[in-house]
């Protein structure tokens, strides 16, 4: 992980209530301590921790009044302890404190994970055979967390049964609806023919990551190798084409402003594959002939960061985001995301 900047008011750890608790509890951690946030993690604040014994990392609930379910960083802790006896390349988890005494909330710490992370999906500073390699990495890690044997590792009970996206859409509806600070015409419309157009459930469950994404990746320095997956808040028990469909998303939003897409990207003469290429890789790579749902599937992709990104807002708003000036401009994207799901089913008919 890379990019950490001072710690702001809002976010700040008392050291030395955490040094006390890493000596207790993190094996081979030595002290002194030096805790600096990273810039990102609209969700849950992330720190860099520095010591003579090396570097780790922090993830925290952040302080206030929470939605419920959300910000669970005891799901992360317990999800990427699991990974670590798979294929799934992950951080190595080193102790969760549910004590929210100590820092004020719930928080982990894992092994901190060195090297590159492209928060440009176009990767500007690569070339093109470097980029087609990372996105192949991303497209076979992608399949391999697909592929987990959840009763193996222990996670078997880590998700509801049941169909996936009928509880995803209701799940994600009532945040929305508790998050809401305005009303937006087209997320209605959108939370409507989601409603109507949910496709039976054709009974596929894998563990699923729930923000598959390139800037929630950690790069090897010197070569296109995937260290570790990060951010696993969102992580369950669900369909797999969610995944996929979300990450896929990135090829449809604008390559400007704050968003960070491949919109307009001329991804042949950067080496990166096209949408449809991605979604071939992964279905021959998971033995399936195609994604019939597909439509479907994006529409729900930009249902549930458009709600995500109502709830960044709603935090800003009421002073306890993670980076409330971010958080502001984020949550403007909102009616933007609904209309362009709104644009794609109603181009598909």
């Amino acid at each position: 992980m890379s990019g950490a900047g001072p710690a702001t008011a809002v976010s700040a750890l008392d050291e030395a209530a955490l040094l006390g608790w890493m000596d207790a509890h993190v094996p081979g951690f030595r002290g002194p301590l030096r805790a600096e946030k990273f810039p990102g993690g609209q969700s849950n604040p992330t720190f860099r921790i520095t010591s003579p014994s090396g570097g780790y990392v922090l993830r925290r609930k952040p302080p206030g009044q929470l939605l419920k379910s959300a910000h669970a960083v005891d799901r992360e802790f317990r999800v990427i302890s699991a990974l670590a006896q798979t294929d799934v390349p992950v951080p190595r988890a080193l102790a969760l404190c549910a004590d929210d005494t100590v820092l004020g909330t719930m928080f982990y710490v894992m092994q901190e994970v060195r090297g590159r992370v492209f928060w440009d999906p176009a990767m500007p500073d690569s070339n093109p055979a470097e980029r087609a390699a990372v996105y192949d990495a991303m497209n076979a890690a992608l399949a391999a967390l697909h592929s987990v044997n959840v009763e193996a590792v222990g996670l078997q009970d880590f998700g509801r049964p049941g169909d996936y996206f009928a509880r995803q859409v209701s799940r994600w509806s009532d945040q929305y609806r508790a998050s809401e600070t305005q009303r937006v015409p087209a997320m209605d419309q959108l939370i409507a023919w989601l409603g109507s157009n949910r496709p039976p459930d054709d009974g596929r469950v894998s563990l699923v990551h729930g923000d598959y994404r390139i800037d929630n990746m950690i790069f090897s320095a010197d070569a296109p190798k995937l260290l570790a997956i990060i951010d696993w808040e969102l992580s369950t028990l669900g369909h797999p084409f969610s995944d996929l469909a979300y990450q896929c998303m990135q090829w449809r939003l604008p390559h400007e402003g704050d968003f960070r897409g491949l919109a307009g990207v001329d991804r042949i003469a950067l080496g990166l594959p096209t949408e449809e290429a991605y979604v071939a890789a992964y279905c021959a790579r998971m033995g399936i002939d195609a994604i019939p749902t597909w439509t479907f599937c994006l529409a729900f992709s930009f249902f549930r960061l458009a709600a995500i990104l109502q709830g960044v807002l709603k935090r800003a708003l009421d002073g306890n985001g993670s980076n409330p000036e971010r958080g502001l401009k984020m949550g403007k994207a909102v009616p933007l995301l609904a209309q362009m799901a709104c644009d794609l089913v109603e181009a598909k008919g």
